[in-house]
């Protein structure tokens, strides 16, 4: 993998990707980014309103982009059920981008399903989501992209006790990142065995803050930072568009292969082009890998059949 950057993209017209929470952040600019490419873009998000303000902001700028939104909370396995079958319908899907996450706060939350909400919703929500969606995926020889983190550095998964009752919101969600990053890891090596068309591919998007973003119209930004603060962190941070290069470039570029962790090429991953970077070791230990795929398996009662 060499540099890159979104004008790099091919003509990706004829090709469906699905992003979830695609209506800010990140996922907003991986849809905007695809769509200019010609890809047909699917924003799978929570709520339709702020869904349609993205979708505008998508088209003032891509004026005959195709976008459309698709209801899908991964907080609620119930919606993530009603989404497979709707996305499934609709036949082949070439890339599904498992984009959205939560930060959690201080105090423990849940899912409505039960879960520490950081787990709930990054790990196992797209876990059901991207196991509903293989055959899909499978049909088109398609790939997943996952989101993974830097702060899967800093956690180890215990797969005995992934959703501990003492509760520290930085290590939840390092946790849930790591375990998106090991399910990522570990399905690329079984598709690999299995000789399967489909990719696993895990990204990261490095330090992206809302206060480098450009600004698009309906889109909340928190980029309202003094100039000093700005000037401080761009040398080791960048905005979110930077962030979502990436993400793209592991959905569209068929030079990224399978099993790879693309991420910005800078100093500590922090900034940089995208291109295949270095996860820690512990992230593709399959042993843990394989308890944390049946333990996934009987949280959500989805199988993972490939």
């Amino acid at each position: 993998m060499d540099t890159w950057n979104p004008t790099d993209l091919t003509d990706l017209g004829g090709r469906t990707v699905v992003v979830t929470g695609g209506n800010a952040g990140l996922g907003y600019f991986a849809c905007e980014q695809l769509a200019a490419a010609g890809a047909t873009v699917v924003m799978a998000s929570r709520n339709e309103q702020k869904a349609n303000a993205a979708i505008a902001a998508i088209r003032q700028r891509v004026p005959a982009a195709r976008v459309s939104f698709q209801e899908l909370d991964l907080a609620r396995l119930d919606s993530v059920r009603r989404a497979v079958d709707v996305l499934s319908a609709r036949g082949s899907v070439d890339a599904l981008l498992a984009n959205a996450g939560v930060v959690g706060s201080a105090a423990r939350q849940h899912t409505a399903d039960g879960f520490e909400l950081q787990f709930g919703t990054n790990h196992l929500g797209h876990f059901a989501l991207t196991a509903g969606l293989l055959p899909a995926l499978t049909a088109a020889r398609g790939r997943v992209v996952h989101l993974g983190s830097i702060s899967h550095r800093w956690v180890r998964l215990d797969t005995a006790d992934l959703m501990p009752a003492r509760y520290n919101n930085p290590r939840a969600y390092a946790t849930s990142k790591l375990a998106v990053m090991t399910f990522g890891f570990e399905l690329a090596a079984r598709l690999r065995l299995l000789g399967s068309p489909v990719q696993s591919i895990v990204a990261h998007p490095g330090l992206a803050l809302d206060m480098l973003t450009p600004l698009r119209p309906g889109i909340g930004l928190n980029n309202t930072s003094p100039a000093p603060q700005r000037r401080i962190l761009a040398p080791v941070a960048h905005g979110k568009d930077t962030g979502a290069w990436p993400l793209v470039r592991a959905v569209a570029d068929p030079a990224v292969d399978n099993g790879s962790y693309c991420g910005p090429d800078g100093w500590f991953q922090l900034r940089g082009r995208p291109a295949a970077v270095a996860a820690q070791p512990h992230a593709r230990e399959r042993n843990t890998a394989s308890r944390l795929i049946d333990a996934s398996e009987d949280l959500t009662g989805v199988p993972l059949e490939l």
